[in-house]
Parts: C-alpha cells; sequence; structure tokens
C-alpha cells in the first residue's frame, strides 16, 4: 500500500513538473527568451555574419561547403558576401539573415569565380539585388559555367536542383574602389590586378574595421595559384600597408594578427618564386619542379598534397619565359 502510495506520488511530481517545464518554455518562446540562432553562423563584429567553411575539398559529404561566407547588417540594408557552392546553401544563407534581421538585402557581393564562393548566389533572385564583383569576373564566370555546373552536378547529385550561375549586374575596375551605403555603415569594394584569380575583390567595413579578402588569403590551407604567383606576390605587399584589425579569408579562421597569416602565405608563395626560377635556369622539367620545389612547406599547410602539385604547374608555365 505504502509502495502504491509513493509511486502514485512520484507519478503525479514527474507530471506536475513536466507541465511545469513546458510552461516555462512556452513563456520563453512567447516572451524572446530563446530567440533563434542562425545555425553555424557567428558574429565575428557588430553586425558581421560569419559561417565557416569547412577545410576540406569539396565533397558528397560536406555538401561543398567549403568556403567561409556571410553577411553585414547595416541600419537600412543588408550585404551578402559570397554564397556558397549551391542553390541549397545559399538558401541556408538567406534563412540565417531572416532570423537576424528583415531588412532589405541589397547587395550580394561575390569576391571571385570559384564555385564555392558563386553558386548559391540563385536564392537571393526574389530580394531582386544588385549582384556585384570584380568587372573581369562576369566573363570568367561565362567561359567556365558548364565546368562549374557539370563538377557540381557529378559531386552532389540532386542536392544542386536549382542551382545556377547568376552573372554580377555590376562591376569594380581595379583602381577605382566602390563604396556601398547600408545605412550608417559603409562597405569599401576594392578590385585587384591578377592574383589568386584574374577577378578577386575585398570588402572592407570601416565601422568595424574588418577586411574581408576572401581567397586573397588562405589561412592554414594551402594558398590556390589560379591567376598570377607574380600577381598575387605584389598585391601581399599592397595589404601589408592595411590597418585593419581582422580580416576574413576565404578559407581558414578569421585572423587579428593577420599579418601573421599574410606572412606564411608570401613563404609559401616565395618557396614556389625561388624553387621554380632555380630549376628553369638549369633548364630544368615541370616534373623536375614537382618533385622539387616547396616540399619543405609539406607540414604547414592542409590539402598540401592535393593542390601544392598544381601550383607548380601553374607557376611553372608562368616563370619559364619571364
Amino acid at each position: 500500500m505504502i509502495k502504491h502510495r509513493l509511486r502514485g506520488e512520484l507519478n503525479r511530481w514527474h507530471s506536475l513538473r513536466l507541465r511545469t517545464l513546458v510552461v516555462m518554455l512556452l513563456l520563453c518562446l512567447d516572451t524572446g527568451i530563446l530567440k533563434a540562432q542562425p545555425s553555424e553562423f557567428m558574429e565575428i563584429a557588430p553586425g558581421i555574419y560569419l559561417r565557416p567553411g569547412i577545410q576540406q575539398n569539396f565533397a558528397s559529404h560536406n555538401r561543398g561547403h567549403i568556403a567561409n561566407i556571410g553577411f553585414i547588417v547595416g541600419k537600412q540594408a543588408v550585404a551578402v558576401i559570397d554564397t556558397g557552392s549551391s542553390y541549397q546553401e545559399g538558401l541556408t544563407l538567406r534563412r540565417a539573415i531572416r532570423e537576424i534581421t528583415a531588412l532589405p538585402i541589397q547587395y550580394v557581393i561575390l569576391t571571385h569565380m570559384h564555385p564555392d564562393h558563386t553558386l548559391g548566389a540563385a536564392a537571393f533572385d526574389q530580394d531582386a539585388p544588385v549582384y556585384i564583383g570584380h568587372a573581369q569576373l562576369k566573363d570568367a564566370l561565362i567561359r567556365r559555367q558548364t565546368h562549374y555546373l557539370d563538377r557540381l552536378k557529378e559531386v552532389l547529385g540532386s542536392t544542386t536542383e536549382g542551382t545556377r550561375l547568376v552573372l554580377p549586374s555590376a562591376g569594380v575596375e581595379v583602381g577605382r574602389a566602390v563604396r556601398l551605403e547600408l545605412g550608417d555603415r559603409i562597405l569599401e569594394l576594392q578590385a585587384y590586378p591578377t592574383a589568386h584569380t584574374n577577378n578577386d575583390l575585398s570588402v572592407y567595413d570601416r565601422n568595424s574595421g574588418t577586411l574581408w579578402l576572401s581567397d586573397l588569403l588562405f589561412v592554414e590551407r594551402i594558398p590556390v595559384v589560379d591567376g598570377s604567383l607574380l600577381g598575387w606576390l605584389g598585391v601581399i605587399d599592397y595589404l601589408d600597408q592595411s590597418e585593419a584589425k581582422r580580416v576574413v579569408p576565404g578559407h581558414g579562421p578569421v585572423v587579428t594578427e593577420w599579418k601573421a597569416s599574410l606572412a606564411d602565405q608570401r613563404r609559401y608563395l616565395d618557396a614556389l618564386l625561388s624553387g621554380i626560377r632555380g630549376i628553369v635556369r638549369q633548364n630544368g622539367t615541370i616534373e623536375q619542379a614537382i618533385e622539387q620545389v616547396g616540399q619543405e612547406e609539406k607540414d604547414n599547410w592542409l590539402l598540401f598534397d592535393e593542390y601544392h602539385g598544381r601550383n607548380v604547374t601553374a607557376s611553372f608555365v608562368e616563370l619559364e619565359w619571364e
């Protein structure tokens, strides 16, 4: 009898406790205490949100989410910076924005041509934004669109549905910076001579001192030469003069001691330059360069084996007739 009575009291206590927890949860939701936060996004500075990329190769298991993407919120409007590698990733980015603010998405900034940064752009068509990038971006995307979309479908399969190429409607010329007004927040867009690609663009937010360099800077992950080795070294010299407080790279963590990361990248590119020039002077071959040049950097970079040989090949072609 006593056991049955105790069991009954315990059951009533658990039931009351459960009801209390449910009521508290509903009250929290109603009052906004448990305000939804966008998954995988972090606020790296006031009004600047980042979804960090995964330091891996583009693959089905990571759904192609390998690049840093994000957005900046002003008092009147929002600017997106890169859109990810697919329509679905672009939608994830757009949902995160709508969890933060209902302000109009006025600009979608595409920092360069590579698909992990650009192929989510169609997710923002409903907002009718200005799509803006380097003046050379449109041509670069048109030339590569078939390859990019075919490769995306090959890797991600049916999850690529809705993905299509969106061409920029506005371009930034080298040497002619463009300012975008978001309401008490001005973004400065700058186009660069050929470096990582021939269409690299940076975004600088003066309010927070945040410089979004995208793939002009790689942190931890090996840099990829898809433009000009010499040009990139020249751009690094220019960037080293910046007084930005923090930098968002295209791949890798946000850095405040970013000039050390820039120096790491310069060291690697310098190793390519000096090593390949040495091989060329000896009338050596690309194969010899791949085998010998820059191998001392192997332990310093993620994905070294996947991209170093490609970097040597591209740089050798650039340097052999200089």
